[in-house]
């Protein structure tokens, strides 16, 4: 007997004329109801590193093909795209992580404010270019020590903890979590919440100073409000750092990005603003992504 094949499901990918609202995004799309951030900024980008033409292998496995694109202070970009496409190797490039997995091989140039990052110490990179994980995982000690930790690593001579403390508080302010846990600062971090865990961790990747913030699924493990509380974060921080985000979640990159890049495959198949790339998609496979018909 013939087998007849399961239905296509097709979904609108053109917007109607004269439809849409002010951020250009198409209705129908998954990311209705969404709303973009709207932090104040500066209006200024200053260029922090430079992705020249990479090209990263696992073995004989390629999982970033030529890929090119800028990264900005004053700007978020989001790497969007499905399981698989190679945004999570290209984050960990940028600080040389994925040069710790023995069968990696890296083709191509990646430069933090016009220096050529593999002439750069890792630890010193990864000082200037820090990262924040998927799950939250701050050190088995206090609030204080979390960040109090950092700062005695960057420190010529050890500092006592009172020398610290102004730091460490301001540290904690700029992750916005300083009026939560003020009142005890010896409280064990493993005992904070969720939301609180991923802000401390976000708090300990500042106390460095870097240039650079990558993150990558931060808010993939918590609830909605606390996911609220660090994508208005995130938008604040970028006036500080560069910030640069993979995320599954298309409304969120909706939400906080200035800039997307979409990848597939490996290759980078779309780079631009996020209302262009959301609302007037350039390539065929962007629009089919970001309108739900794959992924």
């Amino acid at each position: 007997m013939e087998l007849t094949p399961p239905p296509v499901r097709r979904l609108p990918l053109d917007p109607a004329p004269g439809r849409g609202d002010a951020d250009g995004h198409r209705p129908g799309a998954p990311l209705d109801g969404a709303r973009r951030r709207r932090a104040p900024s500066s209006g200024f980008a200053t260029d922090r590193m430079q992705v020249e033409d990479v090209s990263i292998a696992y073995g004989r496995k390629l999982a970033v093909d030529r890929v090119s694109l800028p990264i900005r202070q004053g700007e978020v970009l989001a790497l969007i795209g499905p399981s698989g496409c190679g945004k999570t190797t290209l984050l960990r490039s940028l600080n040389r992580l994925t040069e710790l997995t023995s069968t990696a091989s890296f083709k191509g140039s990646i430069t933090l404010d016009g220096a050529d990052i593999t002439r750069l110490e890792p630890t010193a990179l990864r000082r200037r270019v820090t990262m924040v994980f998927q799950q939250p995982n701050p050190f088995p000690m206090s609030v204080f020590d979390n960040i109090a930790y950092v700062l005695r690593e960057q420190a010529a001579r050890r500092p006592k903890r009172a020398a610290l403390n102004r730091r460490v508080r301001e540290v904690l302010a700029h992750a916005g979590l300083l009026d939560e846990v003020e009142h005890d600062l010896r409280h064990p971090a493993l005992r904070l919440s969720g939301g609180q865990q991923q802000r401390l961790c976000i708090a300990r990747a500042l106390a460095a100073d870097p240039e650079v913030l990558l993150l990558d699924e931060p808010c993939s493990a918590l609830d909605p409000q606390s996911t609220q509380v660090i994508e208005d974060l995130i938008v604040k921080l970028r006036e500080q750092v560069a910030v640069v985000i993979v995320t599954h979640n298309l409304q969120q990159a909706y939400r906080i990005a200035d800039y997307v890049a979409f990848m597939y495959l490996g290759e980078l198949v779309e780079y631009g603003s996020a209302t262009q790339v959301f609302g007037a998609p350039r390539e065929q496979r962007t629009r089919e992504y970001v309108s739900g018909a794959f992924g």
